[in-house]
């Protein structure tokens, strides 16, 4: 590995508009000590890695205490890391690392619920109906003559009914696992806890909170059946929670935090409203991750997208993975090249090889936007969907499903660092909580590292211009005459990104120089399919 570069003063205050921020899914990025899972000690270890990859922020996934039925996001306590990943200590000293490399440190928040071990929620099974301890959480008694049926007919975030009876005969509401009770947002406490919880995390040196399905924790008071295509739905967007955050918001200025809202809605003008001035900062852009690999689509979302953000001055977030999603390379690589949960299946033919020239194209493109970028762990190596055999799986969504949905698991395997070494260097002992993929080694960070042609190669050239060069980060960009199946738009200081959807090379504008291409030009010159090409023109 190269040299790491002398600590770089953090940019200022508006740093979040352009930055390009790493997701790190704690359990499977490094293992510290060995025994199968990652942790806070293999994260310290790795950041020189993530220094030199040239990020300028690292957002982690929930860290902890938590009996992990959900990875980490059954939250039993959020002022204490759970041991499986370290200590608060360990934290504290990871955040202040990361800082004197410059990298700033985002962490996970999960308003909508809680974990059935959290002390609230055991305190309101051991109460009964009726007390002040279950007013808390959304208990109610069920319909029909014994209380059989649940009290409505909402469907579950994660298949199933959202409803789980306890042996007094209340039922309480979970929109995902029963492990996960939705907290009452209508009662004050939750919200003093929450704010308490921002402030000891934002004393502590976090530069920012990702807020977990941030449009879904205010519920509609009276708690009415579910009916399909009613407006406003019951439990989705209710105008609570611009309240709720404009609290938040108020807090995270006093420490000059930020925040980016996990927000799926498909109407823009009510998702805009989350990211008015005394809101939400940024928001995930899940139209974009979701969108297949297309040039009239891809063109219409990056338009939406931007059109959505004008109105209220927030910079656009893109992304093209995270850790609920098949990984971009198996996806490119598929027949259809979207996303969609319902879509998921066992057994879908991947052309690796196209997917990941695809990926490589994408990732130009991406970097090439105006404004921020998620990078999900192991994008950069361009990590596949790993196949998870079946006594192996672990997440929720598999088992609620009866099996038919394969789950987010392979998309979180743990990563290769080192070919030839046990686990390929992810920990030294304990064989890891998934299983890597024997073909993995080819992947490993170390043999990347020595092909200057490799995934790696490309995103660490890609963040170094993206930082150096005038013309990337937010600001305007301009759409230019390209050929069906070829977007080609300019930024400001003559910067111009063509990528080449198309089965066909693509002749390219004319330029003073090629900054950079996600592969080879053609003899002639001319842009390949599924490549992508920065270039520098006069301006």
């Amino acid at each position: 590995m190269a040299a790491v570069p002398s600590s770089p003063s953090f940019r200022a205050d508006d740093w979040w508009r352009d930055a390009v921020i790493y997701q790190v899914y704690p359990r499977s990025f490094a293992d510290g000590d060995g025994d199968g899972a990652g942790d806070l000690a293999g994260v310290r270890a790795r950041l020189p890695y993530l220094a030199e990859l040239g990020v300028d922020a690292v957002w982690f996934t929930p860290w902890y205490l938590s009996p992990l039925v959900d990875g980490g996001y059954d939250v039993a306590d959020y002022r204490t890391i759970d041991p499986a990943f370290g200590t608060i200590e360990e934290a504290e000293k990871l955040i202040s690392e990361a800082a004197d490399l410059g990298i700033r440190t985002i962490v996970d928040i999960v308003p909508n619920h809680v974990s059935d071990q959290h002390t609230w929620f055991r305190a309101a099974l051991a109460a009964g109906p009726g007390s002040p301890e279950r007013e808390l959480f959304h208990f109610r008694p069920g319909r029909g003559e014994h209380g059989e049926i649940p009290p409505n007919t909402w469907p579950s975030q994660f298949s199933g009914i959202p409803w789980t009876r306890v042996p007094d005969g209340e039922w309480y509401l979970h929109l995902f696992t029963p492990e996960q009770p939705d907290l009452n947002w209508a009662h004050p406490a939750v919200h003093r806890e929450h704010e308490d919880i921002l402030r000891f995390w934002f004393e502590r040196g976090v530069a920012g909170v990702r807020i977990d399905s941030a449009a879904l924790p205010a519920k509609h008071p009276d708690l009415p059946d579910f009916v399909e295509g009613t407006d406003p739905h019951p439990y989705i967007d209710q105008d609570e929670l611009h309240d709720i955050y404009r609290s938040w918001r108020a807090i995270a200025d006093e420490y000059g935090g930020v925040f980016v809202g996990e927000v799926w809605l498909p109407d823009a003008e009510r998702f805009a409203r989350y990211l008015r001035p005394d809101e939400l900062h940024t928001a995930f852009n899940f139209n974009f991750l979701a969108c297949p690999w297309d040039a009239d689509r891809l063109r219409r979302t990056i338009d939406d997208t931007l059109a959505e953000h004008a109105p209220v001055g927030a910079p656009a977030t893109w992304v093209l993975c995270n850790h609920d999603v098949t990984r971009t390379v198996t996806r490119y690589g598929r027949a259809d090249t979207g996303f969609d949960f319902a879509a998921k299946a066992y057994g879908t033919p991947t052309d690796l090889a196209l997917g990941t020239r695809r990926a490589r194209a994408a990732a130009l493109l991406t970097l090439a936007l105006p404004g921020s970028v998620y990078l999900y762990q192991g994008e950069e190596l361009g990590l596949p969907e790993a196949e998870i055999p079946l006594d192996r799986v672990q997440d929720p969504m598999h088992f609620r499903s009866g099996g038919t949905d394969p789950g987010r698991d392979g998309c979180r395997v743990p990563l290769p660092w080192d070919a030839s070494a046990p686990a390929y260097g992810f920990g030294s002992r304990g064989e890891p909580w998934l299983p890597q993929p024997a073909a993995w080694a080819r992947y490993a960070v170390d043999r990347q590292e020595d092909d200057q042609d490799s995934m790696l190669a490309l995103y660490r050239r890609a963040l170094l211009l993206r930082r150096t060069l005038p013309g990337f980060g937010d600001g305007p960009m301009t759409w230019l005459p390209s050929p069906d199946g070829v977007l080609a738009f300019a930024r400001t200081d003559g910067l111009v990104c063509v990528v080449n959807l198309a089965d066909r090379p693509t002749d390219l504008p004319p330029h003073e120089r090629l900054v950079l291409a996600s592969g080879p030009l053609d003899e002639q010159g001319r842009l390949p399919g599924d490549t992508s090409a920065w270039l520098r023109i006069q301006s």
